[in-house]
């Protein structure tokens, strides 16, 4: 099986660079998603050094996390749309230079809310460089290749994402938790002149034709998103009046922003993009399993240090099964997408993943921690795989004037899925156990958590699978003229 025959005929809108200059094109952009998941996961590791140096609690210093990840998903949709506007090379370059700049400042911060606020600005950056490296990806590279490139992408984020806590507590030690920030200072200018050097410079079209942005659309999407993100995180868990409260206005925000959508010449997200079955399917089944991959990395370590008495050491060593996996997978699932298609290695992906979830609570409870490193590597190499493919698959199906904003929906899935895992997974558990305390769970409890999780985990994937099969054979009959309208 292959790409629908509409996909693969789509023609490229963007001169393709030689071979030599691809690499280093690929090598800036690589760079780039490297720093903005490496910005989300250092930071984690200082949070116990920045309350002591602040003196403020560990509920109040979680917001330097916190403000980097929720930018991130606020901004992601406009950014890249703004990038299809004015220019993905220029609006790159502003991202680079922003991250770095407010690295440098975050460093130099002397109380917790001057930290909080470079974060923020932190995130406007980064999420500029999530959303345009896909779309320059698919831009720049030839669709025959273009299952390899996304697949490094994701090798390239997984490895950002499994160095940050090394690194960061080594920066941590040697030099204090300024490091922390700094580090990115001279990996950014690194990246910034990489791109400056080889990114081709934007269309003459782009540069000439007039910015039409919408600003009401994008407000709306942003509060609606900021309350849906705050409602997940609130509280630790805990969903009370303030989560309901802000949940509703999510919901509000939301109908608001589709109505607001269907007024503009010019929306902010062409609502003809959810009617194209690859691309609605595909967002939404990024969404559900990026929501079994947060579970795990949420409800591992209770497990493994409660149930099984593993202590830091050899948690965090099966922990790191997770995105090691992801990252030797990532490369080689984008070559056989390139060979054989997305919809085989997708479809691959989610019945690996399925497997994965399906055995895990047994797994782990007759092999212990080789049982649970074992199931977890099958989740994350089908993760991999299914990332691969459907970015591949959704990147293919985007017009060549909305790649930014199909990108940056991409990303915003894979955010929603990770915010939403971390609290309704966490509450899965919590339920499963039969105690809110799960710190103090016993081992019964416990795994009783942990196959109630996985078993929602299980059906989550499989839903994901559904989708997808949907979203390829719904694809075969629908009419490219569609997304021209609305």
């Amino acid at each position: 099986m292959s790409l629908p025959t509409s996909l693969e005929a789509a023609p490229a809108t963007a001169a393709t660079p030689p071979a030599p200059a691809l690499k280093r094109v690929l090598f800036s952009l690589s760079l780039s998603m490297l720093l903005s998941s490496l910005g989300t996961s250092i930071a984690n590791v200082a949070l116990p050094t920045l309350a002591q140096a602040f003196s403020v609690s560990f509920q109040a210093v979680q917001w330097v996390v916190l403000a980097y990840l929720l930018t991130i998903t606020v901004a992601i949709v406009a950014v890249g749309r703004l990038g299809d506007l004015v220019g993905r090379r220029r609006l790159m370059l502003w991202g680079l230079g922003v991250f770095t700049l407010a690295s440098l400042a975050g460093g130099a911060s002397t109380t917790l809310w001057q930290l909080i606020a470079a974060r923020v600005v932190q995130g406007l950056g980064a999420a500029t460089m999530m959303a345009l490296t896909m779309a320059l990806v698919s831009e720049r590279v030839p669709r025959h290749q273009a299952g390899s490139a996304m697949g490094l992408l994701g090798t390239v984020s997984a490895v950002g994402t499994a160095l940050g806590p090394t690194l960061g507590g080594l920066l941590i030690g040697v030099c204090g938790w300024n490091a922390v920030f700094w580090i990115n200072v001279p990996l950014g200018l690194l990246a910034l002149a990489m791109a400056h050097r080889h990114l081709p410079p934007d269309s003459a079209s782009t540069a000439a034709k007039p910015v039409r942005f919408d600003p009401v659309g994008t407000v709306l999407l942003a509060l609606s998103l900021a309350a849906y993100s705050l409602a997940m995180t609130l509280g630790r868990g805990a969903f009370g009046p303030i989560n309901a409260g802000l949940l509703l206005l999510a919901l509000l925000g939301l109908g608001a922003f589709v109505f607001a959508e269907t007024r503009v010449a010019a929306p902010l997200v062409r609502l003809s993009t959810f009617r194209h079955p690859v691309m609605a399917t595909g967002f939404a089944a990024s969404a559900l399993v990026t929501t079994v991959v947060m579970a795990t990395l949420v409800v591992g370590p209770f497990y493994l240090a409660g149930a099984l008495q593993l202590d830091a050491t050899h948690m965090g060593l099966v922990m790191s099964v997770g995105p090691a996996v992801a990252a030797v997978f990532g490369a080689p699932a984008g070559r056989l997408v390139d060979r054989v298609g997305s919809q085989p290695v997708g479809v691959a992906g989610l019945v690996t993943m399925f497997l994965g979830a399906a055995t895990l609570p047994v797994a782990a409870t007759t092999w212990g921690a080789a049982g649970y490193a074992g199931a977890l590597g099958l989740i994350t190499a089908g993760y991999a795989s299914f990332q691969s493919a459907n970015n591949t698959a959704v990147m293919a199906s985007a017009t060549a004037d909305q790649r930014g904003v199909v990108s940056g929906l991409l990303n915003l899935s894979r955010n929603l899925g990770l915010i939403t895992g971390a609290s309704a997974m966490g509450a899965v558990f919590s339920f499963g156990a039969s105690t809110s305390l799960v710190a103090t769970a016993s081992a019964e409890q416990l795994t009783g958590g942990l196959r109630l999780t996985f078993l929602v985990a299980a059906a989550l994937v499989a839903t994901g699978g559904v989708l997808t099969w949907w979203g390829a054979t719904a694809s075969r009959r629908f009419s490219p003229s569609a997304e021209t309208q609305a």
